[in-house]
């Protein structure tokens, strides 16, 4: 994990650059990224602007029930289970996956695809605080 702290005279930023695991990882070896990755944010000062981002190996898809304010409904695919432990990281530190509020055609959402061409995915992702 990279950890940048931006100071302005108004505008305080924290931003997280991380790598996860695969889903098909040890579960073990997620506990251990989401726990760092949960000691970062709750370093962040409350006041600043918390960014987090990168290739998060999460399919959060297109279902948001019960996860409206966190994922909205415009991901893309299914849920896998990285996805879900992203949406309960989101969920417990006030985070918004900013790339499934808003609608886009699905060629601008997706930022993997298979060797093969034939499988795509969205699994990096930036999220930040507040509403």
């Amino acid at each position: 994990m990279i950890r940048a702290r931006f100071n302005h005279k108004q505008v305080k930023m924290t931003s997280i650059q991380c790598y996860s695991p695969t889903n098909d990882a040890n579960p073990e070896l997620k506990d251990i990224f989401h726990e760092a990755l949960q000691g970062e944010v709750e370093r962040t000062p409350a006041q600043d602007l918390l960014t987090v981002m990168g290739y998060l190996n999460a399919m959060v898809g297109s279902d948001n029930t019960s996860n409206e304010r966190v994922t909205g409904k415009h991901g893309y695919g299914r849920m896998n289970e990285n996805g879900e432990r992203l949406v309960n990281f989101c969920g417990i530190n006030n985070l918004a996956i900013r790339g499934s509020l808003f609608p886009h055609k699905d060629i601008h959402k997706i930022t993997w695809i298979s060797p093969n061409g034939r499988d795509r995915s969205q699994i990096d992702h930036l999220m930040t605080n507040g509403t």
